[in-house]
């Protein structure tokens, strides 16, 4: 009787050592191919508004079909931080190339869409000297974080393993 029990037992456990690690194993190499070609995209994205000063609908809408080719559902946030065009108005010393005078607005993602929507041409203009920045990260479970989940228990609702985040300063004024 006790034969039989340690040869069950024994099976069950080749099975998990044969077919279960290796799956994860291999569902976490695809999590971080995701994630690669997730930080490539988005660096590439916030790159070419960054060297072009626009940012159009045909271009966001590239950048979101990449990371979307991946298999996986993802949040894009983007931020743009306006330089302001009075900055000294309150001050005695109103050169705005002076360290720490220098004043930024945000705009936001949803902010940022209603101008490329609104827009006739679908571009939203940045200036030299504004920052750029985009993100995105996944909303959907991934195979890897299902089976952590199931085995480990250490993934909650609310967490992600695709993230990826980008930013910079504008290098170059746009044309409208």
């Amino acid at each position: 009787m006790s034969d039989s029990t340690i040869t069950i037992i024994a099976i069950f456990v080749a099975a998990i050592l044969m077919f279960i690690f290796p799956l994860m194993a291999m569902s976490d190499r695809t999590d971080d191919m995701s994630q690669l070609s997730v930080q490539t995209a988005t660096t590439e994205f916030v790159d070419n508004v960054r060297t072009t000063g626009v940012l159009s609908l045909n271009n966001y809408q590239k950048y979101v079909d990449s990371i979307s080719a991946t298999g996986n559902n993802y949040e894009v946030e983007m931020e743009a931080q306006i330089l302001d065009e009075n900055p000294g108005k309150k001050t005695t010393q109103t050169q705005s190339t002076k360290i720490g005078e220098n004043v930024y607005y945000s705009q936001y993602t949803s902010q940022i869409m209603d101008e490329l929507n609104k827009n006739s041409k679908g571009t939203y203009t940045l200036k030299e000297g504004d920052f750029f920045s985009a993100s995105a990260k996944n909303t959907n479970a991934t195979i890897s974080q299902q089976l952590k989940s199931a085995f480990y228990k250490v993934t909650g609702n609310d967490t992600y393993s695709i993230s990826a985040k980008h930013g910079g300063i504008v290098t170059v004024t746009g044309t409208k």
